[in-house]
């Protein structure tokens, strides 16, 4: 399990996003940071109805300056689809090898209906500018996610 905590730095990495262009942690950051989310598999209801929501309130994030990316194991072809599916306006990243997914410690031991497998355990990174870890969103829960981080946000913007 990661050490991974508010004010740690977030580890930085290097893959593919959806067109198959290289992209890395510090070109995706907005003018104020990055929300950064982990999701188990593209197509799924969870997974689907969470980015939908992003989807939806993405004005409202990039209003706030910060910008959204998705992460799972899934390929770039299947990221094209999800995104053609469900026409997001957000990048999604390829992290085949689990390399991104075991640098933030989401990738677990996960249970469902009585079965142990190894799998994303669905977590948000709320990212600053200076690629310092802001806020950690453990276990997310779909419904109502982007109202919190957008609250989390407005608050972290009074301070």
């Amino acid at each position: 399990m990661s050490t991974l905590k508010a004010g740690s730095k977030a580890p930085s990495f290097t893959t593919l996003n959806q067109d198959g262009e290289k992209v890395s942690l510090k070109d995706l950051a907005g003018k104020n940071g990055l929300v950064l989310y982990f999701y188990p598999k593209d197509q799924t209801p969870g997974c689907t109805t969470e980015a939908c929501d992003f989807r939806d309130n993405f004005a409202r994030l990039k209003k706030e300056g910060y910008n959204v990316v998705g992460v799972s194991k899934d390929s770039v072809k299947s990221h094209q689809k999800f995104i053609e599916k469900q026409e997001l306006n957000f990048t999604l990243l390829s992290d085949e090898d689990g390399s991104i997914c075991e640098a933030y410690g989401v990738w677990q031991l996960k249970k469902f209906m009585g079965r142990e497998f190894m799998g994303i355990l669905r977590t948000t990174f709320l990212i600053g500018t200076d690629l310092k870890i802001l806020k950690i969103y453990p276990k997310v829960s779909v419904k109502g996610h982007v109202d919190e981080i957008l609250g989390d946000i407005k608050a972290l913007g009074k301070k």
